[in-house]
């Protein structure tokens, strides 16, 4: 095992099976960048063996705990996919980029804090800092809470 590998197995987290995409798209693409393979997923939902762990808005049906949770899980169906793609989880070697989309409630703000559950995973298993964005929708596709895009960089 690699390192991310060993820090998965660290940190008590296991990667899932990629999540059947729920339309016309594909979990994850790779392209050729300059330092190394640069790996894009599409947005994952929080969806454990088929099912959605939470649904509705984040200060309504759902609370900031579940919904960061929940971030927790949709990082880690980005992860496999992207893993998928490149042929494993050590083949990953940095997060670039991150994109939370949290369906709230209108006032809620505390976008930053659900998205800390994807940040958090990442910054479990790999070593660099990643940019993030964290952005606050009215609704995500099956009303699931949150909704995770990722951008990685993984060795050619």
């Amino acid at each position: 095992m690699s390192q991310v590998s060993n820090r998965l197995v660290d940190a008590g987290l296991s990667l899932p099976p990629v999540a059947t995409p729920v339309a016309a798209y594909t979990p994850a693409i790779a392209l050729q960048g300059e330092g190394g393979l640069v790996v894009r997923t599409s947005g994952q939902i929080p969806v454990v063996d088929g099912q959605l762990v939470a649904t509705g808005l984040v200060g309504a049906e759902v609370n900031p705990q579940d919904a960061y949770n929940a971030a927790q899980v949709c990082a880690l169906n980005a992860l496999a996919a992207a893993a998928e793609i490149v042929g494993g989880v050590d083949l990953l070697e940095r997060v670039l980029k991150v994109t939370v989309f949290v369906a709230s409630v209108p006032g809620f703000t505390g976008q930053a804090s659900v998205a800390n559950g994807a940040s958090d995973t990442f910054g479990k298993l790999f070593d660099q800092p990643h940019i993030r964005s964290a952005v606050g929708v009215a609704s995500l596709p099956l009303g699931a809470p949150c909704e995770v895009e990722v951008e990685f960089l993984a060795h050619a």
